[in-house]
């Protein structure tokens, strides 16, 4: 008899995994499908190259709200497609600035570090107010309000056994202020300029050129196996930024080969288009799977973020002062988090995009590889006097 159910229970674990696989892989096509329209729709109405991550994030949600609200299934943010929307971001923005001199930059990167630190810091007192102010633990603040991506930070909340709908939320709220706040800034300050490389139908979504073809069946794989690297590594952010030094390095690495030369590799925009949805999708699938919340809750959740985004308008002034960028372009490197979508903002502006890409860069690296020292010492001050649970 036991050894019927444990033969019933074996062959059910990969059926019901083949299901869940089947309902993500349903739910985010027709995320995709309702992105489209949606992007097309705001690009119409001149929102520029960052319609596509809006219209990916209002599909996110209207499609988790639906399967919630009719169909009683509360399916969890599709991680996968987030790194899958990463890397091709990252390939497309690297292979843009591939031919860029980065000598110059290279020399501002101590400023980029004080302004990343001076986030952090910022960071950690908002987290300690907010730990206060709310009655929640230390540890879960601190991974609530540290700028540094809503799943990583939710991972890290779950593998610490913390409040991991909290964390979200208010990272989920971080992210979204940004990506929708900066590019409403720009477009109002830019004017004009904001529809320069709009990303329309007549602009040729499609390279149809046998060589640009070629390479990009060679960089799709190696992307992909950056991918599968980084998900087994758990590093935080690589698939973005292995993805991007990818697209920095491949004509390079590529012309080093015997009988080939001359390697100018450029994307198709698509690849561009279906990244920025893939972002917008699931930072808005974190919107779709939200309970109910509390008044108080969420109060105590948009103060955090508003300190955090005042934190990020002082970087910014700072930054006008001991560097010649413009504000604009302060404004796109010191923007408290969303690396991929600011960049991709700055891209669409064709606005100091090699700065803004470095400055986000050196922050990922400074972040990522500074988390286990930051979670070092939010356990010994939540151990030593941390509240709630």
């Amino acid at each position: 008899m036991n050894q019927s159910v444990n033969l019933v229970s074996i062959f059910q674990k990969p059926i019901n995994k083949q299901i869940v696989v089947a309902k993500q892989l349903i739910i985010l096509t027709l995320e995709i499908l309702l992105s489209f329209p949606l992007a097309l729709v705001l690009t119409k109405l001149h929102f520029g190259g960052i319609s596509w991550i809006f219209g990916g994030i209002f599909a996110g949600t209207a499609i988790l709200q639906i399967c919630r609200i009719f169909y009683q299934y509360s399916p969890r943010p599709n991680r996968m497609a987030r790194r899958v929307g990463m890397a091709l971001v990252g390939l497309t923005v690297g292979a843009a600035n591939a031919n860029t001199d980065l000598t110059e930059i290279a020399t501002g990167i101590p400023i980029f570090i004080f302004l990343t630190l001076f986030l952090l810091l910022c960071g950690g007192c908002i987290g300690y107010i907010y730990s206060r102010l709310s009655q929640t633990n230390l540890l879960t603040a601190m991974l609530a309000t540290v700028p540094g991506g809503v799943g990583v930070m939710s991972a890290i909340a779950a593998d610490y056994n913390k409040n991991v709908p909290l964390v979200a939320l208010v990272q989920a709220i971080r992210v979204t202020s940004v990506v929708l706040l900066i590019p409403c800034i720009a477009r109002t300050a830019v004017g004009n300029y904001w529809n320069v490389p709009n990303l329309s139908i007549n602009n040729s979504w499609w390279n149809f050129d046998p060589s640009q073809i070629e390479l990009l069946a060679i960089a799709l794989p190696i992307t992909a196996l950056i991918v599968y690297l980084v998900t087994k590594c758990k590093l935080p952010a690589g698939d973005f930024f292995g993805a991007l030094l990818l697209g920095l390095t491949f004509n390079t690495v590529l012309d080093l080969l015997p009988l080939v030369s001359d390697v100018n590799f450029d994307p198709p925009r698509l690849v561009n288009i279906i990244g920025q949805l893939l972002l917008g999708i699931t930072i808005g699938e974190y919107w779709g799977e939200k309970p109910t919340l509390g008044k108080k809750t969420l109060g105590y959740a948009l103060m955090s973020v508003f300190m955090t985004l005042i934190a990020g308008a002082i970087a910014t002034i700072i930054a006008m002062q001991i560097t010649s960028w413009d504000w604009l372009t302060c404004l796109l490197v010191t923007a408290p988090g969303g690396a991929a979508e600011m960049i991709l903002v700055s891209l669409a502006l064709d606005h100091n995009v090699e700065i803004v890409t470095t400055g986000h860069l050196v922050r990922l690296i400074a972040i990522n590889s500074s988390l286990p020292l930051w979670l070092f010492l939010f356990r010994r001050l939540e151990g030593c006097g941390g509240v709630g649970v």
